[in-house]
């Protein structure tokens, strides 16, 4: 048995499968590296998360009204009373 024999042979593959191999290579690695990207850049990911909040606002804002309104009542008035009960804890020393 010769090596020839033994070896099995490549696939032939066309100019334009492999150019489309190499695209797809290449627009995966593209997305490889900005995922890293994202991964490291802190300030792009906080943008990012603030936009989702926000997104996510609108969203309720726009789907329940009333509840919103609710809630932000409800927060304004927890800023405030932890305001003025840190005023007088900090005015009693």
């Amino acid at each position: 048995m010769s090596d020839t024999d033994a070896a099995p042979k490549a696939p032939q593959r066309s100019k334009e499968q492999l150019n489309a191999d190499i695209e797809k290579t290449r627009a995966d690695l593209k997305a490889t590296l900005d995922a890293i990207e994202f991964k490291l850049n802190l300030p792009k990911q906080a943008r990012h998360a603030a936009h989702r909040v926000k997104s996510r606002i609108a969203t309720l804002r726009d789907q329940n009204p009333i509840g919103f309104a609710v809630g932000v009542a409800a927060a304004v008035a927890a800023v405030g009373i932890a305001a003025v009960l840190g005023f007088r804890s900090a005015s009693k020393k």
